[in-house]
């Protein structure tokens, strides 16, 4: 195929071949990262009683709206409630109850004065107590049963990331174990004859492969399993003995050998299996995605860093979501303003490691180096993807510029 396709042409391909994994039931507490597989509802009121959300004295309001510093209203207090007590103690008129945030109001209170609004406080709490400043209305400092959610009521919806506010909602709700969706299982694999592993000095024409170090935590940022992390030569056969040895993996990710030249083993072994196309993109440009016969999903990536970041970015990442059922499955973005003016390629989007000031509302190319693919060191310094359309031949200081955000 020679003809450049969209970057959303490429990726409806890719979306419409997920399918979202099977589900399973996990303990909460193994839960984090994972996938709501069905809406989560709540087992309880939540409060589960009407509480105090004050230290204080639960009252009567009537018995105290008058109070000020120059007529004080005293109170006898006939009981003291901590939280997580059961009591609900009945008190009358010009009595009080000395109550700990988050304890039980007794059913004869309709409001609660803090200590600060007391002459003594805590340290002169039990007896009498002296209320200097009323409560505004019926019903102050008073938490109703219900306020945060209802029985039944929707805590969590499916699709959403089980982050640690979702898992501590769900546990607010009394929910112990929730159905997810299964984590995509990953194979890693950097092609290159050219590659040498971290740490080894490279010689005459090699390079340290950082492609795989990157992936790998790229893939296990997007929630997903990593299975297998390997690199092969661009000798023949080596594509077809790693796939035999990542037969558990769901998803497969080559990066190099996808290109046109002669040394292109992704290209050589699986060019009847999967396609290889072009994409308007920089960089990023040659691209390979399919589905072998066994239903594995197989991604071919350019070779070099910044290619491999964008492109997982823009196509992986959605696709290892969609697998696990989330609902959004693309990156914050924000519209922000070019603090410093670059170039863009003619005729293909282009996706910019950036530097980002959120409180400005800027955005720069990260390094100096501008959009070379091969800059692994300026990503480092990126927090973002400056979107450029294709259409867009440069970009000037003070020029609006579509940002998509990354950790």
């Amino acid at each position: 195929m020679s003809e450049l396709l969209t970057v959303e042409e490429h990726r409806a391909r890719i979306l419409a071949a997920v399918t979202p994994a099977p589900t399973e039931t996990v303990p909460l507490a193994d839960a984090a990262g994972r996938t709501v597989a069905a809406d989560v509802h709540a087992r309880h009121d939540l409060p589960g009683d009407d509480n105090s959300a004050m230290d204080g004295f639960a009252v009567r309001f009537t018995d105290v709206e008058g109070a000020d510093a120059t007529s004080p209203v005293p109170l006898r207090v006939v009981a003291d409630l901590p939280a997580g007590t059961s009591d609900d103690p009945a008190f009358g008129p010009g009595e009080a109850v000395r109550i700990m945030t988050g304890a039980p109001v007794p059913s004869a209170a309709d409001a609660i004065v803090p200590f600060e609004d007391t002459a003594g406080g805590l340290a002169d709490s039990l007896g009498t107590v002296e209320v200097l400043r009323a409560p505004t209305a019926a019903g102050a400092f008073i938490r109703r049963r219900g306020g945060d959610v209802r029985t039944g009521d929707v805590v969590l919806s499916a699709g959403e990331r089980l982050g640690p506010y979702a898992l501590a909602a769900a546990a607010a709700a009394g929910v112990d174990r929730l159905e997810v969706r299964r984590r995509p299982r990953v194979a890693v694999v950097s092609t290159g004859s050219e590659l040498v592993s971290p740490g080894t000095a490279p010689g005459r024409g090699q390079t340290p492969d950082s492609n795989a170090t990157l992936l790998a935590s790229l893939v296990a940022g997007a929630d997903a399993e990593v299975v297998l992390v390997t690199h092969v030569t661009d000798e023949a056969g080596t594509v077809d003995a790693v796939l035999a040895h990542a037969a558990e993996a769901d998803v497969v990710i080559f990066t190099g050998g996808v290109s046109a030249g002669a040394y292109e083993p992704v290209r050589q072994a699986l060019s009847d299996r999967i396609a290889f196309v072009k994409v308007a993109m920089q960089p990023g440009k040659p691209q390979a995605f399919g589905a072998l016969d066994d239903g594995r999903l197989v991604f071919g990536l350019p070779g070099n860093p910044v290619s491999v970041a964008a492109s997982f970015e823009v196509f992986v990442r959605p696709a290892l979501l969609a697998l696990q059922g989330r609902a959004t499955v693309d990156r914050r973005r924000a519209r922000l303003v070019a603090s410093e003016s670059w170039r863009t390629p003619p005729g293909r989007r282009q996706y910019l490691p950036a530097a980002v000031d959120l409180v400005a509302g800027t955005v720069r190319p990260a390094t100096a180096g501008g959009s070379g693919s091969h800059l692994a060191a300026s990503l480092a310094r990126a927090e973002a993807f400056a979107i450029v359309p294709a259409e867009v031949s440069a970009v000037a200081v003070g020029d609006a510029v579509d940002v998509m955000l990354i950790p």
